[in-house]
């Protein structure tokens, strides 16, 4: 791990913070992608529709102006069938966790949130425990 690794992360983290904060000061809404994108598979209509619309929008664009200006970010593109059963254990546990990363992360603990805590904590061990299998439980070795 290199510094420019290191500061591309938290220059990412400060910018997802200042746009999770805007959102709230300027609309009132709290930042959970699962709960954006829930309520556009709803109906919803006028500025509601608008405002989630953009976001959504936005998150697309982000990505791959990313992968445009930073094209070893973006890694290898899983097949279709991977990135199918992923989105839908990905909405089953935003589902089942009330919320995803986001909502729980950065903005359910920036209002201290027990549950946020108890959910954010439960990702960060569930991640650490899959980069220890996938490594075949070695630890400082990387691949």
């Amino acid at each position: 791990m290199d510094v420019t690794w290191m500061v591309r992360g938290a220059v990412g983290g400060a910018l997802i913070g200042l746009s999770a904060s805007l959102l709230l000061v300027l609309n009132g809404r709290v930042t959970g992608i699962s709960g954006v994108l829930n309520a556009l598979m709803q109906p919803v209509r006028g500025i509601e529709l608008v405002w989630r619309a953009l976001f959504v929008a936005g998150l697309v664009l982000g990505g791959l102006a990313a992968t445009a200006v930073l094209p070893a970010s973006g890694g290898g593109a899983p097949g279709l069938a991977v990135a199918v059963v992923a989105g839908v254990l990905v909405g089953v546990g935003t589902r089942l966790g009330n919320g995803c990363t986001s909502g729980h992360g950065v903005c359910g603990l920036s209002r201290m949130s027990g549950r946020s805590l108890a959910a954010t904590l439960t990702f960060i061990a569930t991640g650490a425990l899959a980069v220890l299998a996938t490594r075949g439980f070695s630890v400082g070795v990387e691949r």
